[in-house]
Protein backbone atom coordinates (compact mmCIF):
# COMPACT_ATOMS: atom_id res chain seq x y z
CA UNK A 1 0.00 0.00 0.00
CA UNK A 2 1.25 3.81 -0.59
CA UNK A 3 2.36 5.52 2.33
CA UNK A 4 -0.20 8.33 3.31
CA UNK A 5 2.36 11.49 4.39
CA UNK A 6 0.88 13.01 8.07
CA UNK A 7 2.19 16.83 8.42
CA UNK A 8 2.57 17.10 12.06
CA UNK A 9 2.28 20.46 13.70
CA UNK A 10 3.74 20.78 17.07
CA UNK A 11 2.50 23.96 18.74
CA UNK A 12 5.42 24.23 21.38
CA UNK A 13 9.05 25.64 20.76
CA UNK A 14 10.43 23.99 23.48
CA UNK A 15 13.45 21.54 23.34
CA UNK A 16 11.78 19.43 26.06
CA UNK A 17 8.46 19.72 24.96
CA UNK A 18 6.04 17.17 26.38
CA UNK A 19 4.31 17.74 22.79
CA UNK A 20 7.17 16.39 20.86
CA UNK A 21 7.46 13.19 22.79
CA UNK A 22 3.66 12.70 22.69
CA UNK A 23 3.61 12.95 18.30
CA UNK A 24 6.83 10.51 18.69
CA UNK A 25 4.66 8.04 20.91
CA UNK A 26 1.71 8.49 18.62
CA UNK A 27 4.01 7.76 15.63
CA UNK A 28 5.02 4.47 16.87
CA UNK A 29 1.52 3.58 17.77
CA UNK A 30 0.75 4.49 13.62
CA UNK A 31 0.88 1.62 10.83
CA UNK A 32 3.55 1.52 8.70
CA UNK A 33 1.99 3.22 5.47
CA UNK A 34 2.30 6.25 7.72
CA UNK A 35 5.04 8.74 7.12
CA UNK A 36 4.96 11.68 9.49
CA UNK A 37 6.90 14.63 8.36
CA UNK A 38 7.66 16.92 11.57
CA UNK A 39 6.50 20.85 9.81
CA UNK A 40 9.10 23.41 11.14
CA UNK A 41 7.14 27.11 12.30
CA UNK A 42 10.13 28.64 14.79
CA UNK A 43 11.41 30.65 11.54
CA UNK A 44 8.13 32.00 10.18
CA UNK A 45 7.70 35.74 10.47
CA UNK A 46 4.71 36.56 12.12
CA UNK A 47 1.84 36.67 9.72
CA UNK A 48 1.06 39.88 7.47
CA UNK A 49 -1.30 40.31 4.97
CA UNK A 50 1.07 42.88 2.77
CA UNK A 51 3.37 39.90 2.45
CA UNK A 52 0.09 37.53 0.78
CA UNK A 53 1.73 37.85 -2.83
CA UNK A 54 5.21 37.25 -2.01
CA UNK A 55 5.71 34.93 1.21
CA UNK A 56 9.08 34.59 2.78
CA UNK A 57 10.80 31.13 1.70
CA UNK A 58 9.82 29.47 5.42
CA UNK A 59 6.49 29.98 4.91
CA UNK A 60 6.27 28.52 1.16
CA UNK A 61 8.29 26.17 2.44
CA UNK A 62 5.59 24.86 5.20
CA UNK A 63 2.40 25.71 2.54
CA UNK A 64 4.21 23.41 0.24
CA UNK A 65 4.69 20.55 3.08
CA UNK A 66 1.25 20.95 4.24
CA UNK A 67 -0.24 20.64 0.47
CA UNK A 68 2.19 17.46 -0.16
CA UNK A 69 0.61 15.70 2.94
CA UNK A 70 -2.50 13.49 2.86
CA UNK A 71 -3.57 14.39 6.58
CA UNK A 72 -2.34 16.49 9.77
CA UNK A 73 -1.81 16.05 13.14
CA UNK A 74 -1.60 18.90 15.19
CA UNK A 75 0.03 18.45 18.56
CA UNK A 76 -0.16 20.95 21.28
CA UNK A 77 0.01 22.63 24.64
CA UNK A 78 -1.93 24.90 26.41
CA UNK A 79 -1.20 28.40 27.03
CA UNK A 80 -3.34 30.65 28.82
CA UNK A 81 -6.13 28.41 28.40
CA UNK A 82 -5.95 28.66 24.39
CA UNK A 83 -3.47 27.65 21.77
CA UNK A 84 -0.28 29.10 21.41
CA UNK A 85 0.34 31.86 19.12
CA UNK A 86 2.97 29.77 16.58
CA UNK A 87 0.40 27.85 16.11
CA UNK A 88 -1.85 30.01 15.01
CA UNK A 89 0.58 32.16 13.22
CA UNK A 90 0.75 28.98 11.21
CA UNK A 91 -2.54 28.56 10.53
CA UNK A 92 -2.91 32.13 9.15
CA UNK A 93 0.54 31.48 7.09
CA UNK A 94 -1.54 28.47 5.83
CA UNK A 95 -4.74 30.30 5.07
CA UNK A 96 -3.98 32.84 2.58
CA UNK A 97 -4.57 34.67 0.54
CA UNK A 98 -8.07 34.15 0.32
CA UNK A 99 -9.39 31.29 -1.58
CA UNK A 100 -6.10 29.72 -1.06
CA UNK A 101 -5.71 28.06 1.67
CA UNK A 102 -3.47 24.77 2.24
CA UNK A 103 -5.76 23.74 5.19
CA UNK A 104 -8.51 23.10 3.53
CA UNK A 105 -10.28 19.67 2.86
CA UNK A 106 -7.19 17.63 4.75
CA UNK A 107 -8.02 15.44 7.65
CA UNK A 108 -6.81 16.16 10.49
CA UNK A 109 -6.78 15.35 14.18
CA UNK A 110 -6.02 16.92 17.37
CA UNK A 111 -3.96 15.80 20.15
CA UNK A 112 -2.23 17.38 23.23
CA UNK A 113 -0.82 17.14 26.95
CA UNK A 114 0.05 19.46 29.54
CA UNK A 115 0.59 19.80 33.28
CA UNK A 116 -2.59 21.17 34.17
CA UNK A 117 -5.51 18.69 35.25
CA UNK A 118 -7.33 19.57 32.18
CA UNK A 119 -4.58 19.01 29.91
CA UNK A 120 -5.00 20.67 26.52
CA UNK A 121 -8.94 20.90 26.74
CA UNK A 122 -9.48 24.68 26.23
CA UNK A 123 -6.43 24.54 23.83
CA UNK A 124 -8.23 22.36 21.58
CA UNK A 125 -11.39 23.79 21.58
CA UNK A 126 -10.17 26.80 20.28
CA UNK A 127 -8.02 25.43 17.43
CA UNK A 128 -10.99 23.32 16.65
CA UNK A 129 -13.09 26.39 15.94
CA UNK A 130 -10.44 27.62 13.71
CA UNK A 131 -9.27 24.37 11.63
CA UNK A 132 -13.62 24.19 11.25
CA UNK A 133 -13.60 27.62 10.12
CA UNK A 134 -10.41 26.19 7.48
CA UNK A 135 -12.82 23.50 6.35
CA UNK A 136 -10.42 20.91 7.08
CA UNK A 137 -12.16 17.31 7.89
CA UNK A 138 -11.68 17.16 11.76
CA UNK A 139 -11.65 14.06 13.67
CA UNK A 140 -14.00 14.84 16.91
CA UNK A 141 -14.76 11.66 18.86
CA UNK A 142 -12.52 10.66 20.19
CA UNK A 143 -11.01 13.48 21.82
CA UNK A 144 -7.10 13.56 22.81
CA UNK A 145 -6.05 15.83 25.63
CA UNK A 146 -3.58 14.52 28.18
CA UNK A 147 -2.10 15.39 32.01
CA UNK A 148 1.69 15.10 31.79
CA UNK A 149 2.50 12.53 34.49
CA UNK A 150 6.17 11.46 35.02
CA UNK A 151 5.21 7.73 34.35
CA UNK A 152 3.27 8.08 30.77
CA UNK A 153 6.61 7.63 28.99
CA UNK A 154 8.77 4.58 29.29
CA UNK A 155 12.41 4.88 28.89
CA UNK A 156 12.08 4.39 24.46
CA UNK A 157 9.89 7.12 24.27
CA UNK A 158 6.16 4.74 24.06
CA UNK A 159 3.92 5.26 25.99
CA UNK A 160 4.67 3.21 29.52
CA UNK A 161 0.80 3.09 31.11
CA UNK A 162 -1.05 0.20 29.72
CA UNK A 163 -4.63 1.89 29.78
CA UNK A 164 -3.42 4.93 28.48
CA UNK A 165 -1.13 3.53 25.12
CA UNK A 166 -5.16 1.33 24.75
CA UNK A 167 -6.47 4.73 24.77
CA UNK A 168 -4.09 6.32 21.97
CA UNK A 169 -3.67 3.27 19.53
CA UNK A 170 -7.63 3.30 19.79
CA UNK A 171 -6.92 6.74 19.07
CA UNK A 172 -4.29 6.54 16.84
CA UNK A 173 -6.63 3.75 14.63
CA UNK A 174 -9.77 5.96 14.21
CA UNK A 175 -7.28 8.93 13.02
CA UNK A 176 -6.20 6.10 10.35
CA UNK A 177 -9.05 5.38 9.07
CA UNK A 178 -10.26 9.07 9.10
CA UNK A 179 -6.78 9.65 6.97
CA UNK A 180 -7.57 7.13 4.98
CA UNK A 181 -11.53 7.88 3.73
CA UNK A 182 -10.55 11.54 3.70
CA UNK A 183 -7.34 12.11 2.29
CA UNK A 184 -7.68 14.27 -1.11
CA UNK A 185 -6.18 12.63 -4.12
CA UNK A 186 -4.37 15.40 -5.21
CA UNK A 187 -2.03 15.12 -2.10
Amino acid sequence: MSPYTIAVVIGSLRKESFNVRLARALEKLAPPELKFHYVRMDDLPLYNQDDDDHPAAPVQRMKDEIKAAHGVLFVTPEYNRSMPGILKNALDHGSRPYGKSVWAGKPVGVAGISPGATGTSMAQQHLRNVLCYLDMRLLTQPELYLQMKDDLFDADGGIGNPGTRKFLQGWMDRYVAWVKQHAQATA
